[in-house]
């Protein structure tokens, strides 16, 4: 059971080494600016290897789940599916559901893992394999396995690390666990954190902030939905930021666009953020320093927030 990107290579591991009966996905959608309808990239990987495919709306009913209990799963895999599972699925397979989980549990249980690690600026995360209940990310761990959160890492990067290290975690655990030589252990709920998933407005940036919180806000908000402003009533997307030293010292009020060497910078409520790529609504990505060669009266400018 998976959809995006991040449960790809879990599947592609789970088919190198085991014999999937079945995938479960979310239904196809519409997707990108021309709103066509696609199919969730488990599903594409799926047909590709010639295994059936079931895209429920809901698994709520005993009836949507009609199609897993005739294939008679021993064990059933969850990576970023974006379905609650009830008892009755839960309960269905002899070894249970085992989750290929972007955190370090019980740090960050919840839809949104990987932008809520960056954002409360941790130095590691991880994956979790973890036995499935009817909590949210509550089961019992069988193996974790850290990375480290590099200063540079956006979610988009961090993301594809954590699909390879949860495919690879999973290829080296699954049979031991099958066979129990593999023991989950609970997770202590006093160290536990809570990852809501993301909405479009997490991305607007508050410039009374620190520029350390705004600098994490940027990193994680990449790629979706992006870290943005307003200028001139339209939106300003900050694509990328520069590091501005202790040394420099930025005066002005937050929201102030102050020139640079090279480039600008915004004040904010402690420190500053140097602007690296930006977007304007209906024009191109472009570099600060491009940018303020067509726009020189951006600097001096006052951003809201």
């Amino acid at each position: 059971m998976g959809t995006p990107e991040f449960a790809v290579p879990a599947l592609r591991a789970l088919i190198n080494k085991q014999e999937v009966v079945g995938v479960v996905t979310q239904p196809d959608r519409p997707a990108g600016r021309g709103r066509q309808v696609k199919a969730p990239p488990v599903k594409v990987i799926a047909r590709e290897a010639g295994i059936p495919v079931y895209q429920p709306r809901s698994l709520r009913s005993e009836e949507a789940v009609r199609p897993l209990r005739a294939w008679a799963p021993e064990l059933i895999v969850v990576a970023a599916f974006g379905q609650i599972l009830r008892p009755h699925v839960l309960q269905l397979p002899a070894h249970g559901c085992l989750n290929v989980h972007a955190s370090l549990l019980p740090r960050w249980r919840g839809a949104a893992p990987i932008q809520h690690a960056i954002l409360a600026g941790d130095i590691k995360t991880g994956i979790s394999l973890m036995q499935m209940d009817e909590g949210l990310d509550t089961g019992p761990v069988y193996a974790k396995r850290a990375i480290p959160i590099g200063p540079e890492e956006t979610a988009a990067t961090l993301h594809d690390r954590l699909a390879a290290l949860g495919a690879e975690l999973l290829g080296e655990k699954l049979e031991m666990i099958v066979s129990g030589r593999l023991t989950a252990e609970a997770q202590d709920n006093t160290f536990s954190t809570y990852a809501p998933m993301i909405k479009k407005g997490d991305g607007e940036i508050d410039w009374g902030r620190p520029a350390a919180k705004i600098e994490r806000q940027i990193r994680a908000m990449t790629p979706w939905p992006g870290a943005f402003t307003s200028w001139e009533g339209k939106t300003l997307k900050i694509l990328s930021r520069e590091v501005v030293g202790e040394d420099v010292v930025i005066e002005g009020r937050p929201g102030l666009v102050v020139k640079m060497a090279g480039g600008a910078a915004v004040a904010t409520g402690e420190g500053a953020i140097g602007l690296g790529r930006i977007q304007l609504a209906g024009k191109r990505a472009t570099r600060i320093e491009d940018f303020l060669r067509g726009r020189p009266e951006f600097v001096g400018a006052v951003l809201p927030g």
